[in-house]
C-alpha cells in the first residue's frame, strides 16, 4: 500500500514520526511535504501535490499535517475524488473511515500528542468503510458545478 503525505513546518516532526513508523509496518511512503527545521511555508504548497496524488489514484491513502489540521482538509478537499477527514483522535479516525469513506486524513500538529499519532493514523488506515446507508450519502458529496452557475 502506498501513502502520500505532505506538511507544512509545524508538522515536520510528526511526519517523520508517521514515516518511521509506516515504513516499519510495509508501507510505500511518497513523502510531499516540508522537512527544513527553522524555516516556515505556505500549507497549499506541500498539500496540493499530496491531494492531487490521491486523486488521481497513485497513492492509496493521504496524511496531511499543518498546524490546525484545518487548512489542510480545505486545500485537499478541493479535488473532485478527495474526502479528507479533519482527525484528531481515534473516535474520529474510525468514522472518518466507516461513515465517510476517507481518503485522506488531516491532523492538527498542535493538538496530537506525538505519543499519540500513530496510532490515530494506524486505525484510520485499517478501518473499512462500512458501505450501505453511508456509500449513499457519500456519493452525495461530489458536486459538479454547471456553466450556468454565478
Amino acid at each position: 500500500m502506498l501513502i502520500a503525505i505532505g506538511s507544512d513546518h509545524t508538522g515536520i516532526d510528526h511526519k517523520y514520526i508517521i514515516n518511521n513508523f509506516l515504513i516499519k509496518k510495509g508501507y510505500k511512503i511518497k513523502d510531499f511535504g516540508f522537512s527544513k527545521y527553522g524555516e516556515q511555508v505556505d500549507y497549499p504548497d506541500f498539500i496540493h501535490p499530496t491531494a492531487e496524488f490521491v486523486n488521481q489514484g497513485k497513492a492509496d491513502f493521504g496524511i496531511i499535517i499543518c498546524g490546525s489540521g484545518n487548512g489542510a482538509a480545505m486545500t485537499a478537499n478541493k479535488y473532485h475524488k478527495i474526502r479528507a477527514a479533519l482527525v484528531w483522535k481515534k473516535e474520529i479516525a474510525i468514522l472518518a473511515r466507516k461513515h465517510n469513506n476517507a481518503n485522506i486524513i488531516s491532523l492538527p500538529a498542535r493538538f496530537i500528542n506525538k505519543n499519540k499519532i500513530t496510532e490515530i493514523v494506524e486505525i484510520f488506515l485499517v478501518t473499512s468503510f462500512e458501505g450501505g446507508r453511508h456509500k449513499i450519502r457519500t456519493e452525495k458529496i461530489p458536486k459538479i458545478l454547471s456553466s450556468s452557475a454565478g
